[in-house]
């Protein structure tokens, strides 16, 4: 299996759907697995997850920043 590849498949369709990476940063298996929809073993998802952690890069530091940004809107809205 080439790790390489799937990586460079994964990336763009990653990139720019925030929904997505959301899945991504909250279960990196998880959303690896679903987007593939293939089995590997763990070293090869290991090695996908942080090979497509490494090419975003900032784009999930920014989503989680965001997502944080809004989970603290909503609990103002209800005071909490």
């Amino acid at each position: 299996m080439d790790i390489q590849k799937i990586i460079s498949e994964l990336v763009p369709k990653l990139t720019g759907n925030k929904d997505l990476i959301g899945k991504f940063t909250a279960d990196p298996l998880g959303a690896i697995k679903e987007l593939l929809g293939i089995d590997l073993d763990k070293d090869q998802l290991d090695a996908v997850v942080k090979g497509v952690t490494e090419k975003l890069g900032s784009n999930v530091g920014d989503v989680v920043k965001e997502g944080k940004g809004l989970l603290d809107k909503i609990k103002s809205l209800f005071g909490k």
